[in-house]
């Protein structure tokens, strides 16, 4: 049995150049979803990756008491499937070499970016959704897309992302803040519920306060 008292949440940013805008507004956004997830119970491990062209692993597998303050650094183009290939794929090999008593009873991934993909290399769409789905459906980890600049629900869903739990937001500050509180407010429902009753996803209002103003997508 896995361990039901321990979270892992693995966080995927996009740091390409367009997400200068939002800069500010993504950091403080992640490090608020941070602080609301220390405050349950539990125990709780974070890996955050960040990409643009490139796709680098911040840190793996870190103690949540431990997270330091976001510092993106936007440059590059938008290579998502490559990253999130990569992102999911290392961390099923991480939890793959852990006894099971030791490994997560919960995964949450989530994943921001603010367009479409342009710049992959290695994963293609097809790859991208048959793993998303494999994980979603054989190991019950739970995946998250908040995607700006594009219709999240029907993007995320072609990437193999649950419908319910993808969300559109506005590139701006009062949409970042309301995509990383659609976040924290689902991985909070998440967590504290039973898993074999989970069915949930996001809530109108949450929807709406990531577009403020908007017609919700």
């Amino acid at each position: 049995m896995t361990n039901a008292e321990l979270t892992l949440l693995a966080v995927l940013l996009d740091r390409s150049g367009s997400m200068q805008s939002i800069k500010a507004d993504t950091d403080g956004g992640f490090d608020a979803y941070i602080e609301e997830q220390r405050a349950l119970p539990g125990s709780t491990r974070v890996t955050l990756a960040q990409f643009d062209t490139e796709y680098e692993c911040v840190y793996a597998d870190l103690p949540i008491e431990r997270v330091p303050a976001l510092d993106l650094r936007p440059r590059g183009g938008t290579a998502l499937y490559d990253a999130v290939g990569k992102l999911v794929t290392e961390v099923g090999e991480s939890l793959a070499a852990q006894p099971e008593h030791e490994r997560p009873g919960t995964v949450i991934v989530v994943v921001l970016t603010d367009g479409h993909e342009n710049s992959s290399r290695e994963w293609t769409h097809e790859a991208v959704r048959a793993l998303i789905t494999r994980q979603q459906e054989v190991y019950s980890w739970d995946f998250l897309f908040l995607g700006a600049n594009m219709d999240a629900v029907r993007i995320g869903s072609q990437m193999g992302f649950d419908p319910r739990r993808s969300i559109t937001y506005t590139a701006a500050p009062a949409g970042v803040a309301g995509a990383f509180r659609a976040g924290a407010a689902y991985s909070a429902r998440r967590r504290t519920a039973p898993a074999a009753a989970w069915d949930g996803g996001f809530s109108d209002e949450e929807r709406a306060a990531a577009q403020p103003g908007q017609e919700q997508v």
